[in-house]
Order: structure tokens, then C-alpha cells, then sequence
């Protein structure tokens, strides 16, 4: 079946799509077509990347390229503010990241103070929605921030670290706890079994198991992450997570009963709610398929998308095993180290899909649509080359299974809990494990007993 190239992709994004089906199709027809040339792929990739190459091309919005724009307003507005930006932003790739901030420090915050001032219903459900639209861009700015120390130059190191205090309440995000969780955490983790938002325990195609694991990041993650540094021997961190997360609730609480309950709720409240619910959704379609034979590995736990609204709107966000790989990879490198890698992606199994994002994913995943994803969206790479559609949906499947504790003994090589739980008590410990430390205490090594 003939695969559709989206060509709103990025246009890395286009290369690497085109170079993927390219090597399908001579497989496919071994006679008639020769496999993508790589070597040519890479030295394009790298050169839009290069500020000293003559093909260079910076990131100055997400939803135009340099060729969507006017000619006039490119020559005389985009052209001379990029040439400024460039000399504000630590990479010259990243005119985007000021474009945004930018973005986000006038119009949101200007509309969140007037609903202050004067509050109208249909202005807070209009400014939701739209800080809801901004939400992953701004989330993603904020990934590259929080793993790379800031994405502006030195000289404006006042200012870079300044500004997130700022938005991140009015997009969704509670002070610090987004490095805290994300890089503190769960990249030492590596969604294994001392992961709080690890996925392995639960059975990823189940709605049922899905809620329970929402459910516990939502009512308890304030408490559990505290609790998880305390029991690494991080009491620096427990201390300075739990302060800055109760130091925003207390935050919105003064806003909604001082100042206006109903701006608060649409500029702080809702926008929380529906950051931390997406938030897990995403990481549960990042982690959705594990595999069962070698789950601790980066390029078996984690996927790889090339899609518009990951690639695109959120800065190469799909390259998620290349995250997990190098979590400070510059996000411009994304693209370019797959193709440099493609041997590396397909001895290591890993799973490349295209034209599905993360959110659409868990929902196919959790419909338990494997031939779909294998017929329209999975693009096979090694030895999945050589399956069927039924036998690619039927390993996706194998992907879904839980982990039960004698497995990620094995799977981990670490203790493993004792005794075995059934039924509600199960359930309870998915919800409550962490608070009470079952399902993140700290666990020995086989080599150390």
C-alpha cells in the first residue's frame, strides 16, 4: 500500500519520510528502484542546520516556512528581525524560541491581566482554548529551556531565567516542576520501574489501567515526587519540588479567593487541569509500546514520530528516542542523527511511525487498532521489513502487556516485590503505589544481594 507523504512536514521532516518509504519501495521492487541515498540526505540535513553554510536556514515560526512567507514582509519584517534575534537566542537556529516567547508574553499575558480587570465569560473560555492551542509549543520551549539551561544567550541570562516564572502558571505549568519531574527524574528513571509516570506496570491498551494511571499522576504526583528524592537520598530536591509546587497552589488559591475566582479559573485553573491531563496522555503514548524482551532499552521503550503537529508545533518532539538516547540533543539535530543512526534504529528494533502524533496514538493504542497503526502508520525499518501487516499489528500488541514484577526482576535485574497482588488491592497499589513507596522504593541490584 502506497504511504501519503504530509507535506506540511517540516522540511527536514520531508527528507527523512521520503528516505524511509524510499528504501521500502525497493524492497518492495528490488529491480526497479534503488534504496534512499543517505550520504546525500545527511549532507542536506546538515547544511540547513549550519550557520556557516550558504544552505542554512533558522527557525523563525512554526506554522510558515521561509517559503510560505511574502516575499515584501520576509525582505523588510521577517529578514531583519530574524538578523536580531539570531544575536539574542544561544543557537542561531532558534529565532522561533524568542518568536514564541514573545508571542506568549504579549497576547497571553496581556489577555489573562484584562480578564483580571474585566472579566467577561466568553473572554476566559476564548483565552483557555487559545492558551490550550499554545500549550505544547510553549511545553516543548520550555523541554529545550529546562535541558539545556536556558535557550537565550548569556547576556541575557537575567531575562531567560525570569521569563518562565511568568508563563509558566498561565500555560498549565506550576513553577520548576516540569525540570524537576522530567529532567531530575523521570530521565534518570527512563520510564523503568522507579519511574512515577513509568508505564510498565500497567496493561497500555486498557482504558481502565490508563485512568488509574492518569488518576495517580493528577491526585498525587505533588506528593509522590517529594517522597521519590527523599527516598534517592535527594533531600535537596525533595525540599526545593515540594516548596516551589505548594508555593503555586498557594499561588492560585490567593488569585481565586483574593483577587477574581472567575479570571483564575480560566487562566490558571483550567489550564493546569487540562496540561497535567494531556501531559500523561503523551508520555503514556511515548511509552505506550515497551518491549517485552528488552524494556530498558532506549531505542525498545520509547518511539519515534514524523508528524506535524510533534515535528512541527513542538519542535521535533516525535525524535523521541533520540531524546531518550541524548537528552540534550539539540532539537535541530534531531532529524539528521536518525538518518545518521538509521543501522543503530534498526538492529535496536525500534519503531518509527509517521502521520499520527501522540495523543492519537494512545487513543488507537487504547482502541486496540494495531492493523491500522501497522497498515497506515508504522514504517517498518530491519527485520519488520520482512513481516506481514497481521504480523506487525500482532507485535504491536505484544508491546501493550504489563509487566509483572518477577518480569522487570528479570527484564531489570532488580528485586522484585514480594508476595503478589490480585484484583482490588492490585488496582489500589497502581493508584496509591507511590505514596506508599511500593511502587517506588528504591531497589536493590541482583549483583549487590
Amino acid at each position: 500500500m502506497a504511504r501519503n507523504v504530509d507535506p506540511y512536514l517540516t522540511g527536514p521532516d520531508l527528507v527523512v519520510s521520503k528516505n524511509l518509504l524510499q528504501d521500502l519501495q525497493a524492497l518492495a521492487t528490488p529491480a526497479g528502484q534503488d534504496p534512499a541515498d543517505d550520504e546525500k540526505d545527511i549532507k542536506h540535513l546538515l547544511a540547513v542546520n549550519d550557520p556557516k553554510s550558504p544552505d542554512f536556514v533558522p527557525t523563525v515560526f512554526t506554522t510558515w516556512d521561509d517559503k510560505d512567507l511574502n516575499p515584501t514582509i520576509n525582505k523588510y519584517l521577517v529578514k531583519p528581525y530574524t538578523k536580531i534575534a539570531m544575536e539574542i537566542v544561544r543557537h542561531p537556529t532558534d529565532v522561533v524560541f524568542l518568536t514564541h516567547i514573545i508571542l506568549y508574553l504579549t497576547v497571553n499575558l496581556s489577555s489573562a491581566a484584562y480578564l483580571y480587570y474585566d472579566f467577561h465569560w466568553y473572554h476566559g473560555v476564548v483565552h483557555t482554548v487559545y492558551t490550550v492551542w499554545c500549550a505544547g509549543a510553549f511545553t516543548l520551549l520550555m523541554h529545550n529551556h529546562i535541558h539545556n539551561g536556558g535557550v537565550l544567550k548569556k547576556e541575557f541570562a537575567w531575562f531567560d531565567l525570569s521569563f518562565p516564572y511568568v508563563l509558566e502558571p498561565l500555560m498549565g505549568h506550576t513553577w520548576d516542576s516540569y525540570y524537576y519531574h522530567h529532567v531530575k527524574h523521570h530521565h534518570v528513571e527512563g520510564n523503568g520501574p522507579d519511574d512515577l509516570s513509568s508505564t510498565i506496570r500497567y496493561q497500555r491498551d486498557s482504558p481502565f489501567d490508563f485512568a488509574c494511571y492518569v488518576g495517580r499522576f493528577l491526585l498525587f504526583i505533588w506528593a509522590e515526587l517529594p517522597l521519590y528524592f527523599l527516598r534517592k537520598g535527594k533531600s535537596r530536591l525533595a525540599l526545593q519540588s515540594c516548596v516551589s509546587e505548594m508555593g503555586n497552589y498557594a499561588f492560585f488559591y490567593f488569585m481565586a479567593t483574593k483577587v477574581h475566582f472567575g479570571a483564575s479559573m480560566f487562566v490558571l485553573l483550567l489550564p493546569f487541569g487540562i496540561m497535567r491531563l494531556g501531559l500523561m496522555i503523551g508520555n503514556w503514548g511515548q511509552h505506550a509500546l515497551v518491549d517485552e524482551v528488552d524494556p530498558d532499552s532506549d531505542f525498545r521503550s520509547s518511539i519515534t514520530l514524523i508528524d506535524v503537529p510533534s515535528n512541527r508545533f513542538c519542535f521535533n518532539d516525535g525524535y523521541h528516542t533520540a531524546h531518550h538516547l541524548n537528552p540534550r540533543r539539540h532539537w535541530r539535530d534531531a532529524p539528521v542523527h536518525f538518518l545518521q543512526s538509521k543501522e543503530a534504529y534498526s538492529n535496536g528494533r525500534a519503531l518509527v511511525f509517521h502521520n499520527i502524533d501522540y495523543m492519537m496514538l494512545t487513543i488507537r493504542v487504547l482502541k486496540k487498532q494495531y492493523l491500522y497503526l501497522a497498515e497506515n502508520c508504522l514504517i517498518p525499518i530491519g527485520d519488520q521489513t520482512k513481516m506481514s501487516k497481521q504480523e506487525l499489528a500482532d507485535m504491536l500488541r505484544t508491546k501493550t502487556k504489563a509487566f509483572t514484577e518477577e518480569d522487570i526482576r528479570q527484564k531489570f535485574g532488580i528485586k522484585a516485590r514480594s508476595g503478589k497482588k490480585s484484583g482490588l488491592a492490585s488496582w489500589t497499589e497502581k493508584i496509591f503505589g507511590g505514596i506508599s513507596g511500593t511502587h517506588s522504593a528504591p531497589m536493590v541490584k541482583q549483583a549487590t544481594e
